[in-house]
């Protein structure tokens, strides 16, 4: 269904209400809460676009008394409110853009340390910061799945989930090696270091993922989880990695509350990446699937973000920046996702 097409969006929240005033609605949970989750995807939708032309006609309104009345001072007001238009104006289009299969659905987020040693891993950390950051900005909930944190400094990799209505769809050109240009605080002699990290992108695919794997095909192993920095051991080997074999993909998970459900979180995982590299490759069964996955090829940076000699952000591949790189760690990053979302339907 096209998110903004409102005479259709209409008819399915009434369809919706019907079916959840008959009889037996409510014998299914499970696929209760999914149409529940839909009707109030749909009501969100429809309430964004009646503030959309609410805040037009204000700009009207404004526009209108200032002639009337002759009163240049109202132009700032008259400014603030197009501005405020505008911003909204850019969101639902944005939104309108997001009409992929699975744009709709949570993201799954991974980010590896790059060569580098304390430096990369460090600046992996700082991506993970940044990524939390810009999902709290948008009321999103973070979820982690693995930390892999170092002894000495930042992080070896991490996987999280990010929750809410389009989160992959937003993050999904994300992917891609980040490079960071700055001095570094692990150099004493204060040298200016370059560093990367990968970040890799997927969606949350909650309906079962019809794969079909060869458990020869899997390593599993168990370990001890650890918290950030390798605090609270765990006693019990609860945390798990599952590599397959033919691809070398590897998947960790350590965050739930048992051996079990890490298990199912990585199998998880594990899926949504078979089903992506199958279709990357075109290959309709996964034992078809073979050779070493490499995740992002190092020297193919999407974006650098620049602390040393001067500030800024560059998306190399729409040409997007800013010089405020700091804003930028803490989350600001819907420049950046916009002018690729804008540039991808160009292409």
């Amino acid at each position: 269904m096209f998110p903004f097409d409102l005479a259709g969006l209409g008819k399915r929240l009434e369809e919706i209400n019907r079916r959840i005033e008959a009889e037996g609605f409510w014998d299914d949970h499970e696929s209760a809460q999914k149409v529940l989750k839909e009707k109030k995807s749909i009501e969100v939708k429809l309430e964004e676009f009646k503030g959309l032309e609410t805040s037009f006609s204000d700009v009207e309104i404004l526009i209108e008394l200032a002639e009337e009345a002759e009163d240049e001072s109202m132009v700032p007001e008259i400014e603030e409110t197009y501005r405020t238009l505008i911003k909204e104006l850019e969101a639902m289009t944005i939104k309108v853009l997001l009409s992929d299969e699975y744009d709709k659905n949570n993201a799954i987020i991974s980010i590896h340390a790059g060569s580098g040693g304390t430096d990369a891993q460090d600046w992996a950390e700082m991506l993970v910061r940044m990524y939390v950051r810009w999902a709290e900005s948008k009321g999103y909930k973070v979820k982690t799945v693995d930390m892999q944190a170092d002894p000495e400094g930042g992080i070896k990799s991490a996987t999280f989930f990010i929750e809410g209505e389009y989160a992959y769809g937003y993050l999904k050109n994300e992917k891609g090696v980040h490079r960071i240009v700055r001095i570094s605080p692990f150099d004493s002699s204060g040298r200016r270091h370059t560093s990367f990290s990968s970040l890799d992108v997927m969606p949350e695919i909650e309906e079962d993922i019809n794969l079909e794997i060869n458990p020869e095909d899997l390593r599993i192993d168990t370990y001890r989880s650890s918290g950030a920095g390798g605090q609270h051991v765990n006693k019990t080997e609860s945390a798990i990695r599952i590599t397959h074999l033919p691809t070398n993909i590897v998947v960790t998970c350590q965050n739930e509350r048992s051996q079990h459900q890490n298990k199912d979180m990585a199998m998880k995982i594990l899926k949504v990446k078979l089903l992506e590299l199958a279709k990357q490759e075109h290959k309709d069964k996964i034992d078809e699937l073979k050779g070493d996955y490499g995740q992002i090829s190092w020297g193919s940076q999407i974006r650098s973000y620049v602390f040393h000699p001067y500030t800024m952000v560059k998306d190399h591949r729409t040409g997007a920046e800013v010089g405020n790189v700091h804003a930028v760690m803490d989350g600001d990053l819907d420049y950046f996702i916009n002018e690729k979302l804008k540039g991808t339907v160009k292409e």
